[in-house]
């Protein structure tokens, strides 16, 4: 392989996983009643994406719901689950709900920005237990990435919670075609050298 080739190829390697790392992360989750834990029979639905930039330190939270049992009383993100995608956490977020969360509707949207340098941005407990602010942001990302947090909405019928939905990682397709483009710059410098 000639000298330009593995020079190329390196690039396309490491420009991959810088573009990785400094990408935000979208987050997405589908809400349910049968979600909960334990599910209920609410006939809610909801969808929430969040933006969560650990370079800008920023979480935009993004929710539309409707069709709840009854009026909405609370809404927040929980971590970390001990299982992926299973049981229930402590409410990692602001408490008792996001900052202009709408209360006392049955459907509804939401959206906000949250500085993650910021306390009031999380519960003071999930601060405390993860030893300050730096690592609460840390720990809620991580806990994103390894599908062990949740939004949660609670309604006055449903206290610990109407519907809720674990937020999965969304590869952005720049993303995807940067770390293709690395595989793929792999993929030829290992043929050549065979």
């Amino acid at each position: 392989m000639s000298f330009l080739a593995k020079t190329l190829a390196a690039m396309l390697v490491v420009g991959s996983v810088q573009a990785a790392q400094a990408a935000p992360y979208l987050f997405r989750a589908d809400l349910s009643g049968p979600a909960e834990s334990p599910p209920n029979i609410s006939p809610g639905t909801g969808t929430a994406s969040v933006l969560f930039d650990p370079i800008a330190n920023t979480m935009q939270v993004d929710v539309t719901f409707a069709g709840l049992l009854a009026n909405t009383s609370a809404s927040h993100i929980h971590c970390c689950t001990t299982t992926p995608s299973a049981g229930t956490a402590g409410v990692a977020t602001q408490t008792p709900t996001f900052t202009g969360f709408p209360l006392g509707v049955t459907s509804g949207t939401y959206s906000h920005l949250f500085d993650l340098t910021l306390a009031g941005t999380y519960n003071s407990a999930f601060v405390t237990a993860q030893g300050g602010v730096q690592a609460a942001e840390n720990a809620l990302l991580a806990g994103m990435l390894d599908n062990r947090a949740y939004l949660n909405i609670h309604s006055t019928q449903f206290p610990s919670g109407e519907i809720r939905g674990f937020l999965v990682f969304v590869p952005e397709p720049i993303t995807l075609s940067l770390f293709g483009a690395g595989l793929a710059g792999i993929v030829l410098r290992r043929r050549r050298k065979d």
